[in-house]
């Protein structure tokens, strides 16, 4: 009797032993079956993976330029009027007027400057697109009342035509000095510029420098490079008094 009751027990033991073997090699087979295509899921939707879109890039400077050698040569690769045809529109514009600042840059948010000058009667005062390339003008009148004048640099249109604000009577007759004193032109002072240091201009204004000698003072970008060269002209005798590179 307590043989047979002995083996009742084993034999109910080895039955679950094989019943719980059996339970635990079917999760390990339905384990693996699932784990690979969830690792497959995943592999697809995990950040690093190479397979999902990414945006592309934002633009960045060539490692051989600069940050202001790259902005040089895309905003020429823009402008499509040139200093001397933006000077003409300019000049035009004012009565007897002589420029005396003409540079390129790019347009604004529309109104951002809006205080600093005083609108013309019946003028333009659009605004390119922000970014946008344009010519930005000194103007003087034969008074020496100085007007700024911005030329569309991609289509030569008129954007804006207007008389600077706060100029008071000493500053009119500065300005009218300086042009009285100023034999060379500002063709004259370009070609001059231009024959020493080869390349496009971006900028001409009209001032005095530290030696207190009245100078045109343009700027060159060479097309080869994209550096920026300043030149100084001497306005009186056309002889060049200075010459910096910014190779930045």
């Amino acid at each position: 009797m307590r043989s047979a009751q002995r083996i009742t027990p084993l034999r109910s033991l080895a039955a679950a032993c094989a019943l719980s073997g059996s339970a635990l090699l079917l999760a390990a087979c339905t384990n693996s079956d699932t784990t690979a295509p969830q690792a497959a899921v995943e592999a697809q939707t995990s950040p690093g993976s190479t397979s999902s879109p990414t945006a592309s890039p934002s633009p960045s400077p060539s490692p051989s330029l600069s940050r202001d050698q790259a902005e040089r040569k895309e905003l020429l690769s823009q402008a499509k009027v040139t200093w001397d045809q933006a000077a003409d529109t300019a000049v035009g514009e004012v009565s007897g007027g002589k420029l005396v600042a003409l540079e390129l840059g790019r347009g604004r948010e529309p109104g951002r400057d809006r205080g600093e000058a005083t609108a013309s009667p019946g003028t333009p005062e659009s605004s390119p697109s922000p970014g946008a390339p344009k010519w930005e003008a000194r103007v003087a009148a034969a008074d020496g009342t100085l007007h700024r004048i911005d030329i569309d640099a991609v289509n030569g249109e008129l954007l804006r035509s207007e008389t600077e604000a706060d100029q008071d009577a000493d500053e009119k007759r500065e300005i009218t000095d300086w042009l009285n004193r100023a034999k060379q032109t500002p063709k004259q002072a370009v070609t001059t510029a231009t024959d020493k240091v080869k390349g496009t201009v971006t900028g001409l204004e009209l001032e005095e420098n530290d030696n207190q000698e009245l100078v045109w003072s343009a700027d060159v970008v060479n097309t080869d490079n994209w550096t920026k060269t300043t030149v100084d002209v001497d306005a009186a005798s056309g002889e060049i008094v200075r010459e910096q590179v910014d190779r930045d």
